[in-house]
C-alpha cells in the first residue's frame, strides 16, 4: 500500500506545481477528481495522507492505521496549510502539497517527528466530505445532515412543527431527550438553536448540530430536568441530534393577522377556489373553550356556498378561496372577520360579542366560476350586469369597500370591447359609466377622494354632460380643497339641470368651504402684516423712514 504513495523526487514529474494564496503553500495534482464541488468550511472531510519532510522522511501515514482521517475544515483542527489546501480539492482527488512553517508548525515544530521551521509534504487524498451548513454565517450553529429529507419546503415562523431531538456535551453525557415534541417554530423550544435549525428542514430530515454556548445556554448554562440528565455547565457547547417529523403550515390570510390557517391534511393539485367558486364543505364552528356552535356538511351532503357572495362569514370565506380540494385546516378568526361587535345565535350555541372563532373546515371540492376568456361577448355583457347589480346590494348594506371590489369586477368583463359588436359597445358604455359613477360614490364614502376624481373623469371623458360625474367630482374637489375645479364643476352642472337640488346644495357647501379658506388666509396674512407693522415700529423709533403701506385685499364675497 505505502509503494502507491510513494513520493515523486522531482517536482515536474507528475503535474505541474501551482501556488496557492501568497503565504507559499503549493500544490501539485496527482490524480485529478470528480466533478467540479470541493469542501467548503464546516464540512467534514475524510482524507488519506502520507506526511514527509524535504529530505523524504516520513513522519505519519493514515494507510498505516488503514482508517481515514476525519476532521472539520477551515476550524483550525488542523495544520493551516491543509484548511487551506483541501478546500481546493474535488472528490477522489490526490494531489502533493508543500506546506511552508508559517502554515505548519513554525518555529516549535513539532517533537520529536518534525524539526522546528520545517517546510513539510502531505500527500492527501479526499475521500469524501459531508457538507455542514453554517446556519447563523458566524460559526454558532454547524448543521451536518444525517438523513436528508423530502420535497423541498421548510417550515416558517408561524408554522407548528414535531421534531425529535437529543442534546449532549462533548464527551456524550446526555444533556436532553425528547421522543416527540410539538412547538410553534417563533416560540422556540429547549434551546435558541433548535428554532432557527428547523427553518432550515426538509419533512423526515435527521440532522447533526453542532451548537455553540450563545445558541445554547450561554453563560447561565443549565440544570438538569430529569433523570439521567446532566449539568450544562456555562459557555458550553452542545452536540444535538434533531430530526423533524412533520409539521403543520400556518398561513396568515389577512395582512394585519387576523385570520390564520393552519393545515392539518395538505390537499389535492394546485387548483384552489376563485371568486364566485361553488365550494362543498365539511365545518364545525367552536369558541375558545371548545363549544361548538354550528356543524354543517358532516351529514350525508357537504354544506356549500359562493366564495365571496357574503354567504357566510368574511374570514372563512378567505380561507376557504385558499385551500385545495381535499384539504382539511383549522381557522382561527378575529371578530373583525366573524360576527363582529354582537352576539350571535348560531345553531347550538350564541357566539358572543367581539368573539374569536375556530373553525374545522375539510374542502370537499369546488367549481371554478368561468375564467373571463372563456366567455362569450355577450356573457361578459351579462357577468358585468350580474356584479353591478351585487356592488349595488353591497352599496345599500354601507359595506363600501366590498361594493367596490364589485364595480370593479364588473368593469374587467367589459374592459376590452373590441370583439363586441355595435349593440354590444353600447350596452358596455352604459355599464361603464353606471359602474365608475356608483365606485366613486364608494371612493366618496371610504375617504378615498383622489380616487373618486379619477373615476369621474372617466365617465366625464366619455360623457361630457353626465351631471352625477360633475357632482361627485366636485364633491371629492371640495375635500381636497380644489375649490377651482369644484366650482366649475357645480355651475356647469346647473346649467345642464338647474333645479337639481343636490348640486345646489354641493354649491352652497362649496361657498361656505370658501368663505372658511378666505378667513384662514385673512387670519394667516393679518398675522403677518401684524409683525411687519411691529418691525416698522421699532424701525420708526430707531429713525429708520417708515415706508407707505399696501394694501392687501381680501375676497370674502359669497
Amino acid at each position: 500500500m505505502e509503494d502507491n504513495f510513494e513520493i515523486p523526487n522531482e517536482m515536474g514529474e507528475t503535474g505541474n506545481e501551482k501556488e496557492i494564496g501568497k503565504d507559499g503553500l503549493k500544490k501539485k495534482i496527482i490524480k485529478e477528481g470528480d466533478g467540479y464541488e470541493t469542501p467548503s468550511n464546516g464540512d467534514e472531510v475524510e482524507v488519506h495522507y502520507v506526511g514527509s519532510l524535504l529530505d523524504g522522511t516520513r513522519f505519519d501515514s493514515s494507510y498505516d492505521r488503514d482508517v481515514p482521517f476525519k476532521f472539520k475544515l477551515g476550524l483550525g483542527h488542523v495544520i493551516q496549510g491543509w484548511d487551506d489546501g483541501i478546500k481546493t480539492m474535488k472528490k477522489d482527488e490526490k494531489a502533493l502539497f508543500t506546506i511552508p512553517p508559517a502554515l505548519a508548525y513554525g518555529e516549535s515544530g513539532s517533537p520529536p517527528s518534525i524539526p522546528p521551521n520545517a517546510t513539510l509534504k502531505f500527500e492527501i487524498e479526499l475521500k469524501s466530505w459531508t457538507k455542514v451548513k453554517d446556519i447563523c454565517k458566524d460559526g454558532g450553529i454547524l448543521k451536518t445532515i444525517i438523513t436528508e429529507g423530502e420535497n423541498w419546503q421548510t417550515p416558517k415562523d408561524p408554522d407548528e412543527v414535531l421534531v425529535k431531538y437529543e442534546a449532549r456535551l462533548d464527551d456524550g453525557s446526555l444533556v436532553s431527550k425528547s421522543e416527540e415534541v410539538e412547538f410553534i417554530v417563533k416560540d422556540g423550544c429547549f434551546c435558541p438553536a433548535l428554532s432557527r435549525a428547523v427553518k432550515t428542514m426538509k419533512k423526515g430530515e435527521k440532522t447533526l448540530l453542532t451548537v455553540k454556548p450563545q445558541y445554547a445556554f450561554g453563560e447561565k448554562g443549565r440544570e438538569p430536568e430529569g433523570d439521567n440528565e446532566c449539568v450544562v455547565l456555562p459557555n458550553t457547547t452542545l452536540q444535538i441530534t434533531l430530526e423533524l417529523v412533520s409539521w403543520k403550515i400556518v398561513s396568515e390570510i389577512t395582512t394585519d393577522s387576523k385570520v390564520q390557517k393552519k393545515i392539518l391534511k395538505e390537499g389535492e393539485g394546485y387548483d384552489c377556489p376563485n371568486d364566485g367558486a361553488a365550494v362543498q364543505v365539511k365545518l364545525i364552528g367552536k369558541l375558545k373553550d371548545g363549544t361548538v356552535f354550528m356543524t354543517k356538511g358532516h351529514d350525508d351532503v357537504p354544506f356549500d356556498f359562493k366564495i365571496d357572495e357574503e354567504q357566510v362569514i368574511d374570514g372563512l370565506d378567505r380561507c376557504v378561496k385558499t385551500m385545495k380540494k381535499g384539504e382539511v385546516s383549522m381557522l382561527t378568526i378575529h371578530p373583525d372577520y366573524a360576527f363582529g361587535l354582537t352576539e350571535s345565535h348560531q345553531d347550538f350555541a350564541t357566539v358572543p360579542a367581539n368573539c374569536t372563532v375556530y373553525y374545522d373546515v375539510e374542502l370537499v371540492s369546488f367549481e371554478k366560476e368561468k375564467d373571463m376568456w372563456e366567455l362569450t361577448t355577450q356573457e361578459k355583457i351579462e357577468a358585468s350586469g350580474r356584479k353591478k347589480e351585487e356592488g349595488n346590494i353591497l352599496f345599500k348594506k354601507q359595506k363600501y369597500e366590498r361594493a367596490s371590489k364589485r364595480y370593479e369586477k364588473a368593469l374587467s368583463f367589459i374592459e376590452y370591447d373590441s370583439a363586441f359588436n355595435d349593440d354590444e359597445k353600447q350596452q358596455a358604455k352604459v355599464l361603464k359609466i353606471s359602474c365608475n359613477l356608483n365606485n366613486a360614490a364608494c371612493k366618496l364614502e371610504l375617504r378615498d377622494y383622489k380616487q373618486a376624481v379619477k373615476l369621474c373623469t372617466k365617465v366625464l371623458d366619455s360623457d361630457s354632460n353626465n351631471v352625477k360625474a360633475l357632482y361627485r367630482r366636485a364633491q371629492a374637489c371640495i375635500w381636497l380643497v380644489d375649490l377651482d375645479v369644484a366650482e366649475m364643476d357645480i355651475k356647469k352642472a346647473l346649467e345642464i339641470d338647474p333645479d337639481n337640488r343636490d348640486v345646489k346644495l354641493e354649491y352652497k357647501l362649496l361657498w361656505e368651504k370658501v368663505k372658511e379658506y378666505n378667513k384662514k388666509d385673512a387670519q394667516f396674512y393679518g398675522n403677518i402684516f401684524a409683525k411687519m407693522n411691529k418691525m416698522e415700529h421699532l424701525d420708526t423709533a430707531n429713525g429708520a423712514r417708515k415706508p407707505e403701506a399696501v394694501p392687501m385685499t381680501i375676497d370674502s364675497k359669497a
